[in-house]
């Protein structure tokens, strides 16, 4: 076997191994919180040693870390589909981006439960604010530029796009939040039409 080849092998098993201990920390955050959470929790979930986690993250901090920058990556390649595979209308791609974020693999309440907790932890540790602004910045710009598209086609007065933005978020965070504590009584469909009742009553014209 070529030197090359057991190179490109030993990283796949790797990464493998990485994303394997990264979804187990996620399981494990859902159920006993960030804090709560030990290496030996995520090795007992993922079936594997403590020395394991600590080759391939160092330590906790690091682990948790490199946890939140996946559940970024992932949400953002989701944002970013949704917005590449639009039409091209304003309207509809920020419609699909409301439709997105109450998608199965987005409104899940095991990543929704993940994320909650570190939003609680972001004021008190700078890494986890440096890389949820740097997220959040990109999609508000993306954001206000659709709103403030329909505005100018629709003609519409008074309406600030900033602030239209602001409320969606609300919105969604909200829905998200409801998912997360009310799993039983928590609907999409029904969910989805509070997102389209609010974008209905803001721009008429186009929902």
């Amino acid at each position: 076997m070529a030197a090359s080849e057991t190179s490109t092998r030993r990283a796949i098993a790797k990464e493998r191994r990485r994303q394997q201990l990264i979804d187990a920390t996620i399981k494990c955050i859902s159920t006993k919180g960030l804090v709560s959470i030990t290496l030996a929790d995520v090795a007992k979930e993922a079936g594997l040693s403590q020395g394991i986690i600590n080759l391939h993250f160092n330590s906790k901090d690091n682990l948790l870390y490199e946890t939140l920058q996946f559940l970024a990556e992932d949400y953002d390649k989701e944002f970013m589909s949704a917005v590449e595979s639009s039409p091209g209308d304003a309207a509809a791609t920020l419609l699909a981006l409301m439709e997105m974020d109450l998608k199965p693999t987005i409104c899940d309440r095991k990543k929704l439960a993940v994320w909650f907790a570190f939003w609680g932890e972001v004021r008190s540790v700078p890494t986890y604010q440096k890389i949820c602004a740097a997220y959040d910045d990109k999609y508000d710009e993306i954001l206000v530029e659709l709103a403030d598209t329909i505005i100018r086609d629709g003609n519409y007065a008074g309406i600030d796009a900033h602030t239209v933005t602001e409320a969606l978020s609300s919105l969604t965070d909200g829905l998200w939040l409801s998912c997360l504590v009310n799993p039983k009584t928590f609907d999409r469909s029904t969910a989805l039409k509070a997102v389209i009742s609010y974008l209905h009553a803001v721009f008429p014209n186009h929902y």
